[in-house]
Formats: C-alpha cells, structure tokens, sequence
C-alpha cells in the first residue's frame, strides 16, 4: 500500500477561490513542480488532457483528480491537495469541485495503485470535501488523513 500521507508531504494548499478550473490544475501541478515530482510540461499536459476528454477527472462529487500519464513528465509518485473554499465548476455533473488531487506516478503499477487507495478515501467523497474546507490549515489536513489511514489499516 502506497503512503498517501507521505505521498502529499507538505504538498498542501488551501484557498477561499480560484477563478478556472485551469487555475486550479496549474496550482496543483506547480505543487509536484517545485518538489521535483513532474518536469513544467507535465502540468500542460494535465489541461491538455482535461480539455480532450472532457471532465472524467472530476471522478466522484465534489472532488477532481488532474494527471497525466506517466511518460508526460512525472518523475516519480506524488500527490498534492488543494482546497478550494468556494468551489470551482469543471463542466461536470459532479461540479463544484472543492478538493484538487492532483498526482503523478512514474509506472502504470504505482498509477493503479494509487487510484485503488484513493477509491478507499473517497467512498464518501461529498463529506471529506465539507471536512476538508471547514480545516483552518495543513495541519488539520494530515491529522485527518493520518486517522483516517489509522482506522483503515486496523
């Protein structure tokens, strides 16, 4: 099982709006840029994606998982968050999107895994999105998370 909570690291941002949807894939992807986790064009290829096949990132209600694949600039695995108060509308069914995920694996393996774990996390997506715009920082984001993972792998 992949470390989701190692996997974010300090990769965590929380903002009252963004005015795109677009916006807010750029900030995502900036987050895994600055750490090393993808190259520049990984972000671009994350809103060339969106916009070709349309809003499938936005998987479950309230919450977008922007990536690309694996041969597009990730270097390795990492995830980042972000939080967005006021919501942003992808053009989905499932809009306003308040939780970002952003995340880029190096193998098709790890991508599959990840995505199975953050199933798990997202059973109940319309209540972790509440949760998490009611946290005031990243802190009270990691906390959540590392309880949650407690409780699952007990």
């Amino acid at each position: 099982m992949l470390n989701f909570l190692e996997a974010i690291g300090n990769r965590i941002e929380i903002l009252d709006r963004v005015d795109t949807w677009e916006e807010a894939v750029r900030i995502g992807g900036k987050l895994l840029e600055k750490d090393g986790i993808v190259e520049p064009n990984y972000i671009d290829k994350m809103i060339e994606v969106c916009k070709e096949l349309g809003p499938y990132v936005v998987i479950a209600p309230r919450v977008a998982i922007p990536h690309a694949r694996p041969e597009d600039g990730a270097k390795s695995f990492g995830v980042s968050l972000l939080v967005i108060r006021n919501g942003i509308n992808f053009g989905s069914y499932n809009d306003p999107v308040y939780l970002v995920i952003s995340f880029a694996t190096p193998d098709k393996e790890s991508h599959l895994e990840f995505l199975q774990e953050l199933a798990e996390i997202l059973q109940d997506s319309e209540k972790l999105a509440e949760q998490f715009i009611s946290f005031k920082d990243k802190e009270e984001i990691k906390d959540y998370i590392k309880k949650f993972f407690s409780k699952v792998n007990t």
